[in-house]
């Protein structure tokens, strides 16, 4: 079943101007287009934002809208790609932080990989949440009262989280499926 025959979803991407590890923000990003779906590029300030393979820099992307002006109801999910600067850029910005936790209270889909977990914990979102990141984040994201797993991907209620770009293919999956067929609310599932 094609997006032309669901409805056709509309999902922000939150990224910080530079930091963000290029293929976890254009993997996630083709595949919910591929799915029929409307990728829309937020970031803190207007523009472009660099992306970066590892520690080189990468493309430049142009930034669709400020997240000052975006409002969590106008989207059905939350894509956060990472990148160790990404994160932490964006954990200090509370206008970031602040969607964040609009968004993950609205219970629509919210997808994190690597290191975007810190912006969750620093929303203060994952008490109680099963979640897994890059594992150096590990005793950050326990500390916030999440449960931390090794796993490749792992599905919380609305919450989507991955360890690493090795993960993608499952990590894209899982979103192109909380898109085209809801979140479960139920206990945490890992793979």
């Amino acid at each position: 079943m094609t997006a032309t025959q669901l409805e056709k979803k509309t999902v922000a991407f939150l990224v910080a101007p530079e930091g963000t590890e290029r293929v976890e923000l254009t993997d996630p990003w083709k595949a919910v287009e591929d799915a029929g779906h409307q990728p829309v590029l937020l970031s803190t300030t207007p523009g472009e934002i660099q992306t970066f393979d590892h520690l080189d820099k990468s493309d430049r992307l142009p930034v669709d809208e400020v997240v000052t002006e975006a409002q969590p109801d106008d989207f059905d999910a939350l894509v956060l790609p990472g990148g160790v600067a990404n994160p932490d850029a964006l954990r200090l910005d509370q206008d970031a932080v602040s969607f964040v936790r609009s968004f993950m209270a609205s219970g629509k889909p919210v997808a994190a990989i690597c290191h975007a977990p810190w912006t969750l914990a620093e929303a203060d979102v994952i008490e109680g949440r099963t979640l897994t990141s890059w594992p150096s984040l590990k005793t950050d994201l326990s500390n916030a009262g999440a449960t931390w797993v090794d796993e490749r991907i792992v599905t919380d209620g609305n919450l989507i989280t991955s360890r690493k770009p090795d993960d993608l293919p499952v990590f894209c999956s899982a979103i192109v499926e909380a898109l085209n067929h809801g979140v479960d609310s139920a206990e945490a599932s890992t793979a």
